[in-house]
């Protein structure tokens, strides 16, 4: 029987190791945050954000869901980027997708899953990302495809390597399209407009080589200084 004492163990392990190499490392974090960033990643557990960034506690406020999406009527996500941007006042926010999503793979193949005939939420979620991503599946479907990023799939020359191919320009479509509503958002349109500094910043990680690579951004005036 799986039990939580194995994760429990390495807790421990992990705790023990961080106060010996420093002894307040704990207590530095008791009395508050301040986060530097905002991270609206995959809840696929190949992509966590602390790790794959190097970053220690205190430093990301992460929010994570299925194909990283950004929906003006979900409460969740949107309650997190008005908290980030409103109260910890983060300095940038990260949407990041990854290649091998599940989640666009999903949209892609809705039509010939048994999904498509729940009322689940699940089923309600794939739905609207097919939706949102509807053109590009409409390319993919007339056999035209939609092209990936140089950092993407190779020259795709059998089946599989297409459909490869083909989803990694669906992820990345993905990334631009949650991107476009993350820049269109109330929070950060207020932020934008008040005139503190605020990066987006609009990212696909790869499972392959570990490395993260930007699609798109929009930088506040500061950063485009000299």
């Amino acid at each position: 029987m799986t039990t939580l004492k194995p994760l429990l163990a390495r807790n421990r392990s992990w705790a023990l190791q961080k106060c010996q190499h420093d002894p307040d490392y704990f207590g530095k974090w008791v009395d508050g945050q301040r986060p530097h960033s905002l991270w609206i990643g995959c809840s696929d557990s190949r992509v966590p954000a602390e790790v794959l960034t190097g970053s220690q506690p205190g430093e990301l406020f992460v929010h994570r869901n299925i194909a990283n999406m950004l929906d003006p009527a979900d409460d969740n996500v949107m309650s997190v980027l008005q908290y980030a941007l409103h109260y910890l006042e983060v300095e940038r926010v990260v949407l990041c997708g990854h290649y091998g999503c599940g989640g666009v793979q999903a949209a892609l193949s809705l039509p010939t899953l048994p999904l498509a005939h729940e009322s689940s939420a699940l089923a309600r979620r794939i739905g609207q990302l097919r939706h949102t991503l509807h053109y590009e599946i409409a390319q993919i479907a007339d056999g035209c495809g939609v092209a990936a990023s140089p950092g993407a799939s190779a020259r795709a020359s059998t089946d599989a390597e297409r459909s490869r191919h083909a989803l990694d320009a669906l992820v990345e479509a993905n990334v631009r399209a949650q991107f476009a509503r993350l820049l269109e958002s109330e929070p950060v349109q207020t932020v934008l407009a008040s005139g503190r500094p605020l990066s987006l910043h609009g990212c696909v990680y790869d499972l392959a080589s570990g490395h993260l690579t930007t699609l798109v951004e929009h930088l506040s005036p500061q950063e485009h200084a000299p």
